[in-house]
């Protein structure tokens, strides 16, 4: 079996792919792999780990066997690869029995150079019949983490690869990449897969884009609103612990006229895939989603990732938040911290069927990702150090580096909290306390005789609302210890007494967003119209009903229920009752007319600009220039060229490109289009031969 160096492989990297030179790492582990010598590579989010199989792939005869256990994605990977005009396919369970037939032909007859299969496939006798019937140059594990029972996400199936490679007669070079792993879980990967400590390759976990930011005990709605109204136009990843709050979410996003779709292991695999394409071609901006979205997923241009709820683990979260900035943009990483999520997690752990000892070591991850929510150290050196990177730098930019959240000294109120779950005898949970403290007429403070209490009413300047975000804010500070219960008690550590005998004080800090979201002129002129005439009809002068200031912050908040009105400041239970209703109609209607007239970019459709380079590219092939021409001169892609070319037919400033598409795809594809239509086009896709590109299909349908 012939294998070529590193010489060929940075050809192909420069005339396949473009790259001018290898990302750290990829040159190592690419070496490693063409000498034939099984390698394992930790390598972070983003870093081009699937170039250091593709490229050994394409210099090396035989066949590459790629195991992943990402079927819903392995169609996009070989369409991608078809874009590069590499011979891959894949062989999972969404082939037809003929397809399946067909595709084993084709391995047989050598004419692919990757194949992506599932562990699963491992125990098919049919496949695994057709594999000893070809040469296997080189076996790459996907996501190799699954392989661990230390890893956060271990499959039993994966334990099917060692298995298998110990049966072959000549072992193909194995190349395991992931990039999450601890210590145990990289000496795990190796006694497994039988690779020497010398062939390990890390580039350390380090992503110099991404900001880490963190908000503890805070009003998540509100926080979460003013995020993404400050992100408008970019696309993100919202992660929820559940399904039931992704669906809530989604829900309260939509409303708000947001580009967003959803997606949890409940949907069905069609309403998963075409949401998750809506979300991959830019088509819905933001995605709502449990963790059975995103492994693999690779979407270059996701600007923020928001978990809105406690992931489980360190290794999990580390490699979500990753999945921003794969483009080397600055991107922002948001964790959303309360204690309810700890009890949420528990919960699932103790539901799940794993072992107890499997239990055990995961209610041990839970704490340490509960520990980094509580450090006041720099955010990602503490995840660094927790991968074992003990050489590491302050990132500088984190909102613990930066530490420019306002603080409030909350000594007295913390106190009088305190007080009052110690009056209880820590018997009553959150929202008891909360009620006691305000002085509530709730019957079952009657019930209990909880009005007679010295704390009764003690706080009544404060909302049930704004005193459950407190309490939350304390237990996060670790002042409150809630019971795990299903009904969680709260209880008193030792720092809240050392409150109540004056020996510390309480700062409660104020977690600020990064960049000022701007005022919409529009909006705030419209609400101080609404102002005038309800002053008017009233007979009171305008700043009687509301500030300025109060307008400016709906203007940027844009609340639209009267729960999300009553968080601006100068909206009293009185003018919320009086007024509220008739600002929330007015925001409403300009949400209604910013869905109608925004492009799913967030850029009013006759803002839309066509590039230089674009006028350029439709100039030059006017002018009867080829692509490759084109792209020479512009010194850009040739798939670059390609998508300018696209809207330029879509414009009508370019007549045909069919002359680029062999005459039997332009047939195939014409007759697919008088079925299916051109409205989607993945449904082309999947009736035509799989070596015709999506490219190939807009160049003929213009779109």
């Amino acid at each position: 079996m012939q294998k070529r160096g590193i010489k060929e492989a940075r050809l192909v990297l420069k005339e396949v792919y473009g790259y001018s030179d290898f990302r750290l790492g990829q040159k190592q582990v690419i070496e490693q792999v063409l000498q034939g010598e099984d390698t394992l590579a930790i390598m972070p989010t983003g870093s081009g780990k699937s170039l250091c199989y593709q490229i050994p792939a394409l210099v090396s005869e035989g066949i590459t066997l790629v195991i992943s256990p990402l079927i819903s994605l392995m169609k996009d990977q070989v369409d991608a690869l078809a874009q590069l005009g590499v011979k891959g396919t894949y062989i999972n369970s969404t082939l037809t029995k003929k397809e399946e037939m067909n595709r084993l032909e084709n391995l047989a007859a050598g004419v692919y150079n990757l194949v992506y299969v599932a562990p699963e496939r491992l125990q098919h006798p049919t496949f695994m019949n057709s594999l000893q019937k070809i040469e296997i140059s080189n076996v790459a594990i996907d996501e190799a983490h699954c392989l661990s029972e230390w890893g956060h996400d271990f499959r039993p199936s994966y334990m099917q690869i060692p298995n298998w490679l110990s049966t072959l007669t000549k072992r193909p070079t194995v190349l395991a990449l992931t990039a999450t792993a601890t210590d145990e879980v990289k000496e795990d990967l190796r006694k497994h897969l039988q690779i020497p400590v010398d062939n390990v390759v890390s580039t350390g976990y380090k992503r110099d884009n991404l900001s880490l930011t963190l908000f503890k005990g805070v009003d998540r709605p509100y926080y979460l609103k003013q995020l993404l109204n400050q992100k408008q136009g970019q696309s993100g990843i919202i992660y929820a612990t559940t399904r039931k709050e992704v669906e809530s979410l989604y829900q309260t996003i939509l409303k708000l006229g947001f580009s967003v779709t959803y997606y949890h292991g409940g949907l069905s695999e069609g309403i998963r895939q075409e949401n998750q394409e809506a979300f991959i071609n830019d088509q819905k901006l933001i995605m709502i989603a449990t963790n059975a979205f995103g492994m693999g997923v690779d979407k270059s241009n996701v600007q923020f990732i928001i978990h809105y709820q406690l992931p489980r683990t360190i290794e999990a979260y580390y490699q979500e938040a990753g999945r921003a900035g794969r483009d080397g943009e600055e991107s922002e990483c948001i964790l959303f911290f309360s204690p309810q999520d700890i009890r949420t997690q528990q919960f699932l752990i103790e539901q799940s069927e794993a072992s107890e000892e499997r239990k055990q070591q995961e209610y041990g991850n839970l704490q340490k990702m509960v520990s980094y929510c509580h450090t006041e150290l720099c955010l990602q050196s503490y995840i660094l150090r927790y991968f074992g990177d003990e050489e590491v730098s302050d990132c500088g930019k984190c909102n613990n580096c930066l530490n420019e959240n306002e603080q409030i000294e909350r000594t007295i109120e913390a106190q009088k909290v305190f007080s009052c779950i110690k009056r209880v005898r820590e018997r009553f949970g959150k929202t008891i306390i909360a009620q006691i403290l305000v002085g509530s007429s709730n019957q079952k403070l009657r019930q209990f005789q909880l009005e007679q209490l010295p704390t009764y009413g003690l706080m009544k300047e404060w909302t049930i609302k704004e005193l459950g975000s407190f309490i939350d804010y304390l237990s996060a500070e670790q002042y409150i210890k809630p019971t795990n219960s299903g009904y969680p008690t709260l209880q008193l550590t030792n720092k809240a007494i050392n409150v109540l005998k004056g020996e510390e004080k309480v700062y409660q800090r104020i977690v600020k967003i990064k960049s000022e979201v701007k005022i919409d002129d529009e909006v705030f002129e419209a609400l101080r119209e609404k102002r005038k005439e309800l002053a008017d009809e009233q007979g009171v002068a305008p700043y009687l009903v509301f500030s300025d200031k109060t307008l400016k912050q709906m203007s940027q908040a844009i609340p639209i229920t009267e729960e999300e009105m009553s968080q601006i400041s100068g909206v009293g239970t009185m003018k919320l009752e009086q007024y509220g209703q008739a600002f929330i109609d007015v925001l409403l209607q300009y949400q209604e007319r910013k869905v109608s007239t925004t492009n799913h970019f967030g850029e009013s459709s006759n803002q839309s600009r066509r590039s230089w380079s674009y006028l350029q590219s439709v100039e030059a092939f006017s002018g009867g220039k080829t692509i490759k021409e084109i792209a020479k001169e512009q010194s850009l892609t040739e798939r670059t060229i390609q998508s300018h070319l696209i809207k330029g037919l879509h414009n009508g400033e370019i007549d045909s490109l069919e002359k680029y598409v062999e005459p039997w795809k332009v047939e195939q594809i014409k007759q697919v289009v008088n079925v299916v239509g051109t409205e989607k086009l993945k449904p082309i896709k999947e009736q035509l031969d799989e070596t015709i590109s999506y490219e190939e299909i807009r160049f003929v349908i213009g779109k």
